[in-house]
């Protein structure tokens, strides 16, 4: 239950300020620790700002989610709603300049695929990328356990995907303003997905996404179910509870509803620089990465 779980205890924020701020002391943890002698005007020049790096955080979330839906076989929506959690998880903590988004990006769709039971071997997963997958498929398998302890090894991830079949279903049968509940269920699963291109999911709890999404496609609809809302479905809740509640669902909407697109120009040239500046310790093709990884395998033979 997500009552209970450590998505709320843990992953959960009061606001996107916050985020931020976590974001912003990842970024310039990774420069302070990196810059050397560097004077301020190299800095900015040689790594990335703040903005340039969420910026391109934000594409690789799109990158995720493009190899989700093009995946073979087909990969249920809730696979890449969690390894978009785990996606967004660690780079609340970590910056791009220290670890890849390509290599964390594919490691969170295959931890994901395996913590929801969607079972493809390594081979069959890599058999979905262009170019040497016995390279990729050394990077996930390298990556695979860093992932897990930077998550604290929080793996289940509560969707709300569960919980809006949960409000279809009841609304079957106790929503009067809305004979044929069905019609809402695409749009509102489209929301459900644009809702994982932004921080909804660390913001606001899986039902209060659901329900965001209902009245989202309610609205496209224009059906209303104003009086089942605050009637049937929030049977026994508190004047305060409603309110808190309808103030969070509408956050949900306004998040996911202001999405700004990407420009493709940009983001060629924070690759370029990406490329310079990351941290060569976790680059799978330096010979820093390979020897650090060689050094290991021996300990653990040795051991």
């Amino acid at each position: 239950m997500f009552a209970i779980s450590s998505q709320k205890r843990v992953w959960m924020y009061s606001s996107e300020t916050a985020l931020s701020q976590l974001r912003r002391s990842a970024n310039e943890d990774f420069i302070k620790k990196h810059r050397g002698e560097m004077s301020d005007s190299e800095v900015e020049e040689f790594f990335f700002l703040f903005a340039e790096e969420h910026y391109l955080f934000r594409h690789y979330e799109f990158i995720l989610k493009e190899f989700c839906n093009r995946f073979r076989p087909p990969m249920p929506k809730y696979v890449l709603g969690t390894a978009m959690t785990y996606f967004k998880r660690f780079y609340l903590y970590n910056s791009v300049m220290d670890y890849h988004p390509r290599d964390i990006t594919l490691t969170s769709v295959y931890l994901a695929s395996k913590v929801e039971e969607f079972n493809v071997s390594i081979n069959q997963f890599v058999g979905n990328l262009k170019g040497d997958r016995d390279k990729f498929a050394d990077i996930v398998l390298g990556f695979e356990l860093l992932l897990m302890e930077k998550l604290s090894y929080h793996l289940t991830v509560h969707n709300p995907l569960r919980p809006l079949e949960g409000i279809l279903i009841d609304m079957k049968t106790r929503c009067t303003t809305c004979s044929d509940p069905e019609v809402l269920r695409s749009a509102a699963e489209e929301f459900i997905e644009k809702s994982m291109l932004t921080d909804v999911c660390l913001l606001v709890s899986p039902s209060q996404i659901a329900l965001a999404a209902i009245l989202n496609s309610c609205s496209i609809n224009n059906i209303s179910i104003t009086s089942y809302v605050n009637g049937q479905l929030m049977e026994g809740a508190t004047p305060d509870l409603k309110k808190r509640t309808m103030q969070q669902v509408k956050m949900a909407q306004v998040m996911v509803n202001q999405q700004e697109g990407l420009k493709p120009s940009h983001i060629r040239q924070l690759e370029k620089k990406l490329e310079k500046c990351r941290n060569q310790d976790n680059n799978p093709d330096s010979e820093a990465y390979k020897k650090r990884m060689q050094e290991m395998f021996e300990d653990e033979e040795n051991n």
